[in-house]
């Protein structure tokens, strides 16, 4: 979420004159030229695809996410036009004033803010649980709304029966949710299990800013994975959520690699290679993942990847492969993170025609697009009602 800094407040101003609308408009914006042609190549390529998208924070705004907008990225129309058959949900819970990629602290929140003027409910105003409760209450009402055409994944079985339901019927849709923070549990890693009955598949020990958990990349110490941490990915794994290192320092990701036995997921990111910053990946986190049988997320927006199209983002991932493997990469887009990205979700393909571009061969393309994401939840989301 790049340009959170400051970007809440001046929603709360500007909320009661312009509409919640227009506001989020003007902080998830499409970069000028979409949407762009894209080769009979690619678009054939792209409709055999089923697409996985790590990360969106389209629950943070509000929207009625089962109508078109003229704004933002993410709906479930423009999922659809895009070939999008699994979308993760992020939810931020706490975000401080002067948010920035170099150090912030804890000591302020943005999201009250956003929750007052979105008219969430008075337990959100206080509580981080109950704003991460009713975010994830959001989308399982959207599914329940949707008469079966968009799926909330929690186990391995509905994965399983969502894409066996998508070879025949192609609009379908699913999502999952996840955390972008673990101090949307307190400090009480307990609260795993009230995440993971709401519906919560997946979360970062960290956001913005340290926590009884670990240090974060932003953070004002940066240090590792605290005790509460390893009982958190302890508790994790034991119920079947993945463990996203998204803007998590380097002690706390390393030390959240040696602590865990399943595959890990950085949901959104860059890599240090292509474009240098905190927020990026260096190869040797890059083969640790790999290490783990996890899938890296290469996001859309221009700290990520330093550039303002597909052909930045098809470079990143040309990177990653190279270093970790083919298998272990997978779109972040970071699609409604207050960021600027080159399409929204209906353009997909133009990841598929830049990924041509950079050489890439079709089945290399599938694994990218979504297969790697898809062998990923099958190791990490509970079995369910059948292997």
């Amino acid at each position: 979420m790049k340009r959170v800094a400051g970007a809440l407040v001046l929603l709360a101003a500007l909320v009661p004159v312009l509409g919640p609308g227009l506001v989020e408009a003007h902080f998830n914006e499409v970069a000028p030229g979409f949407p762009r042609p894209v080769s009979e190549a690619a678009r054939r390529i792209h409709e055999t695809l089923l697409v996985a998208d790590l990360h969106s924070d389209a629950l943070l705004w509000g929207a009625d996410l089962a109508k078109r907008r003229a704004r933002g990225h993410v709906d479930l129309p423009r999922l659809r036009e895009g070939r999008v058959a699994i979308q993760g949900f992020s939810v931020v819970t706490q975000t401080p004033r002067g948010l920035n990629y170099d150090r912030n602290v804890p000591d302020s929140d943005n999201v009250t803010l956003l929750a007052l003027v979105q008219l969430w409910p008075p337990g959100t105003w206080s509580s981080l649980l109950e704003r991460a409760l009713y975010q994830a209450g959001r989308l399982n009402g959207l599914a329940a709304r949707s008469d079966g055409r968009f799926v909330v994944l929690r186990t391995r079985a509905d994965l399983n029966a969502f894409l066996e339901r998508r070879r025949r019927e192609t609009d379908l849709v699913s999502g999952f949710l996840a955390i972008e923070g673990a101090h949307a549990m307190g400090d009480d890693p307990a609260n795993v299990d009230a995440l993971f009955a709401a519906g919560y598949r997946m979360m970062a020990p960290t956001h913005f800013f340290d926590n009884a958990f670990g240090g974060s990349a932003h953070g004002a110490t940066k240090g590792g994975l605290t005790a509460a941490g390893r009982e958190m990915i302890r508790r994790m794994e034991a119920a079947g959520m993945a463990l996203d290192l998204a803007h998590a320092s380097p002690a706390t990701f390393a030390e959240a690699i040696a602590a865990t036995t399943k595959p890990v997921v950085v949901s959104h990111t860059g890599v240090q290679a292509t474009c240098p910053g905190p927020r990026n990946l260096t190869d040797e986190q890059l083969r640790a993942v790999a290490a783990t049988g996890g899938v890296i997320g290469i996001g859309f927006w221009d700290s990520a990847v330093c550039g303002h199209d597909a052909r930045a983002i098809a470079r990143a991932i040309r990177h990653a492969a190279s270093v970790a493997g083919v298998e272990h990469v997978a779109f972040g887009s970071d699609f409604d993170g207050a960021v600027t990205t080159p399409f929204d979700a209906a353009g997909m393909s133009e990841t598929t025609q830049a990924l041509l571009a950079e050489g890439f061969g079709e089945e290399q393309i599938r694994l990218i697009a979504g297969d790697n994401v898809v062998r990923a939840l099958r190791h990490t989301l509970p079995r369910g009602g059948q292997p």
